[in-house]
């Protein structure tokens, strides 16, 4: 981890990568610059590194988390996890294909070293504008990685730049840069004083034994026994249960008897109720006709 000015570090830094690793293809003076592109190109040989974007990095971002106690002490400090997004332009003569020249060595170079080396971290800091930079000492190390930006991200990106042509360039993300917070965690107290004691069962405050309170033979989580183990303290031991003896007269066990159960009479059902009923008796008109009973 490392302060506020790691970002600013690793861009000169890079700058001085690149600077340094341009042989032996390039025999000619080459600037290298850490700023966007220039509206007019230039005519000398030139080299631009510009931090576009800075996005926080994905599978740290949350690794500080909390921060703080619930009483507001703080626990970690902080730290800001960040990925740099640099697009890199070479420019010169183009009949002589200064800048695709250019590009090549920068490619060649990330390529062949994509960790930032710490003597070039440490040369960087050495600039009066990055004076304190602590870059170098961070755990930490600083990778590039050439990111694929199609047409539609570079027109986007070419169209934020107002009235600056485009230029043949490369994109790299640099990760990962962590920035530390400036307040400290407040350390623990340590423990002034160690007290051991022994408290025999049945004073104030002691725990109670096993068994001892005169509750239920079954324990609410019994542990089961080992075989061949001793019982364990406090547990009831269980005589086995004596059988019954069985009455005298009884068939022996396994032997088969010829009792059957009696059967329940069957239940009588609507049809034989009906059939079983007396047939009532008819009553006579009221206008005096006999019955075929009165016939008779």
């Amino acid at each position: 981890m490392s302060n506020a000015l790691a970002v600013a570090t690793v861009t000169q830094a890079l700058a001085l990568l690149i600077e340094s690793n341009l042989g032996p293809e390039m025999d000619i003076a080459v600037k290298v610059e850490t700023r966007k592109p220039p509206a007019e190109p230039p005519v000398e040989p030139t080299i631009t590194v510009f931090l576009y974007q800075v996005t926080p990095n994905a599978a740290m971002r949350n690794n500080d988390l909390p921060t703080r106690a619930a009483d507001g002490t703080l626990r970690n400090r902080a730290a800001a996890p960040l990925d740099l997004h640099y697009v890199i332009s070479a420019y010169g003569e183009e009949t002589e294909l200064v800048g695709q020249r250019l590009l090549g060595c920068v490619i060649r170079t990330l390529h062949e070293i994509p960790v930032l080396p710490r003597e070039l971290i440490e040369l960087a800091a050495e600039r009066p504008h990055l004076a304190g930079s602590d870059l170098a000492d961070s755990l930490q190390q600083v990778r590039f990685t050439p990111t694929v930006m199609d047409v539609d991200e570079t027109s986007k990106l070419w169209g934020m730049l107002h009235q600056t042509p485009y230029t043949l360039s490369v994109a790299y993300q640099a990760s990962l840069v962590v920035i530390e917070g400036r307040e400290k965690p407040v350390p623990a107290r340590p423990v002034e004083q160690r007290t051991v004691r022994a408290v025999p069962f049945g004073t104030p405050g002691a725990p109670v034994p096993p068994g001892a309170d005169g509750g239920s033979e079954a324990s609410a989580d019994p542990v089961p026994a080992v075989p061949g183990a001793p019982a364990a303290s406090g547990a009831r031991k269980r005589a086995p249960a004596k059988k019954a003896p069985a009455p005298k007269g009884a068939a022996p066990k396994g032997a088969a008897t010829e009792a059957t159960p009696a059967k329940a009479p069957a239940k009588p059902t609507k049809a034989a109720s009906r059939r079983a009923a007396p047939p009532r008796p008819r009553r006579a008109a009221e206008s005096g006709t006999p019955t075929p009973d009165d016939k008779d």
